[in-house]
């Protein structure tokens, strides 16, 4: 034995018999690999994923591992068919793609792309290193065309995060991934066109380009101009403040009182999106796939679910990456009409949208976190008729019966309603008044000087509007004498007001404040926004 050999309490470490071991064991033979990134989204996060391609003896075919889902594991037959069409004839072996993080679930068919690409490299037919830290997106035709998918625009935003620039995306969602600065975008029409850009030996030929194939989820209601609105001065003021500073809004009245015509006012008072907000609204548009080149500059979104609206399509949890009615409305407006007849499940699931801004969804295929900042608007009846509370006779709603309408929505979810308006019907003095109502445009004007007011005070902070400041911070910045708070402060003392109320008031006086133009809210505007608080909804 050679004094080279390692020894364990005083015998040979050699393995019995390995001096019989033929000398090819172990030997490691040459390996090529195909490489290329990929993203994995949940929500509108993203996490990166190298997509790796061996060739090794065994039963011809190709196995995708990596915890992909049903759509992920047919992307094999897909490529198969459309490297086949192409001309590229696989070898009679064993295809190895490796997803990796293994942990992480992999869900859809854009990694289609990615995988081909790959199995192209580890054949040599495309340069592997040139692929390497390039991410793509995108499924195969079996025509060998590259199809666009949802989601392409916060691939491209999470890719970014994780550090690439370069992208290569369906050519059909050129437009849709050029929206993102700092990122270097391919497009590609075939799956002939990427291998000929990272070196193989292939001439594309013409293709014609596959358009998103998605269906939107529907036309955007038809927004409307105050100039439309007759009498009702008290709820136009209430709707400007709400659009100043952000703040929820419940109209209680009779039938045809104007709450749906107002709130249909709302979109056309509210300011533009900022670029973090439109990036954002055309993020969860890519993701939901109704997105559109007609809505870039994106408006803020307008919501108007339907009462029978299931709390599953209200949350988007039917499926993963769904997006649902709560995170469409994301920097817009959520109107609900007819609230009181919406179930109790989505009601309920109003109060932490409505807190945090987000929607976190947990089922059996994951759990996923979707942005759900919206501006809450609700119109209800005083009773199930609708006629109870005016003069208009023929009400035949019993004491037990109103009480039950009204309780469907429930204390804690008003308690998160900053506004409380109670309409009253529209006389005939106010169809027949001559004198002009103001138009949109006037009180937009007005609306979006407050906003900058905001911006400007709130600076630096996780907030831009009053209808999101902490009440503390309020208390600490105003400096509230007791005289100036005597009337909340008995509000809060008999119970009128729950501390959460008692800080929505705060932000309604200081949204009263920034459209007058003053530089902090006194008595007579927490008084005004205490009386808008607690109205009768």
């Amino acid at each position: 034995m050679s004094a080279a050999e390692p020894r364990v309490n005083g015998m040979s470490a050699a393995m019995p018999g390995s001096e019989e071991l033929p000398s090819s064991v172990g030997t490691p033979r040459p390996v090529k690999l195909g490489r290329t990134e990929a993203i994995a989204l949940s929500g509108l996060d993203g996490t990166h994923v190298i997509v790796e391609s061996s060739v090794n003896p065994g039963i011809p075919g190709i196995d995708v591992v990596g915890l992909p889902d049903a759509s992920v594991s047919e992307s094999r037959k897909r490529i198969r068919a459309a490297l086949s069409n192409l001309g590229v004839r696989l070898k009679a072996m064993r295809y190895t793609v490796s997803l990796s993080p293994g942990s992480v679930r992999k869900i859809g068919s854009g990694f289609d792309l990615a995988i081909a690409t790959a199995v192209l490299g580890a054949e040599g037919i495309v340069d592997a290193d040139r692929t390497t830290g390039v991410v793509f997106c995108g499924e195969l035709g079996l025509d060998g065309r590259i199809v666009p998918v949802p989601g392409v625009l916060p691939t491209i935003v999470s890719g970014l995060r994780a550090g690439f620039t370069h992208f290569v995306v369906p050519a059909g969602s050129a437009e849709e991934a050029n929206l993102v600065p700092g990122a270097k975008i391919l497009p590609v029409a075939s799956v002939a066109e990427c291998a000929a850009w990272f070196g193989a030996d292939m001439v594309p030929g013409p293709v014609e380009i596959v358009r998103d194939r998605s269906v939107t989820h529907g036309q955007r209601p038809d927004v409307h101009d105050l100039a439309q609105v007759q009498g009702q001065d008290d709820a136009r003021y209430a709707l400007e403040v709400a659009a100043a500073g952000g703040h929820h809004l419940i109209m209680t009245g009779s039938p045809g009182a104007g709450k749906t015509l107002l709130a249909g006012c709302l979109p056309g008072i509210l300011p533009p999106l900022d670029e973090n907000a439109a990036v954002e609204v055309l993020a969860l548009a890519s993701l939901a796939g109704t997105f559109s080149a007609r809505d870039v500059p994106p408006l803020p979104p307008f919501e108007t679910p339907h009462h029978r609206t299931t709390a599953a399509a209200m949350l988007g949890s039917s499926r993963p990456n769904s997006v649902g009615v709560f995170s469409r409305a994301h920097h817009g407006v959520l109107f609900m009409d007819e609230a009181p007849e919406f179930s109790r499940d989505v009601l309920e699931a109003l109060r932490e949208p409505l807190e945090s801004g987000w929607c976190r969804v947990s089922r059996s295929w994951g759990a996923v976190d979707l942005p759900s900042r919206f501006q809450l608007v609700m119109a209800a009846n005083p009773c199930p008729c609708g006629t109870g509370g005016t003069s208009a006779p023929g009400c035949t709603c019993t004491p037990m019966d109103r009480r039950r309408y009204r309780g469907r929505l429930s204390g804690p979810l008003l308690d998160r309603i900053d506004l409380r308006l109670q309409m009253l019907p529209v006389t005939p003095a106010d169809v027949h008044a001559q004198e002009p109502r103001e138009a949109s445009a006037h009180v937009r004007q007005r609306v979006v000087a407050a906003r900058q007011v905001q911006a400007e005070r709130y600076a630096g902070r996780d907030w831009t509007t009053n209808g999101r400041t902490p009440g503390g911070w309020l208390r600490g910045h105003f400096r509230f004498a007791a005289r100036e708070t005597h009337l909340l402060d008995r509000a809060l003392e008999t119970g009128a007001l729950t501390m959460r109320g008692y800080d929505r008031v705060l932000r309604i006086a200081t949204t009263i404040a920034d459209l007058a133009g003053k530089e902090r809210p006194g008595t007579e505007e927490l008084g005004a926004a205490l009386l808008m608080r607690t109205q009768e909804g």
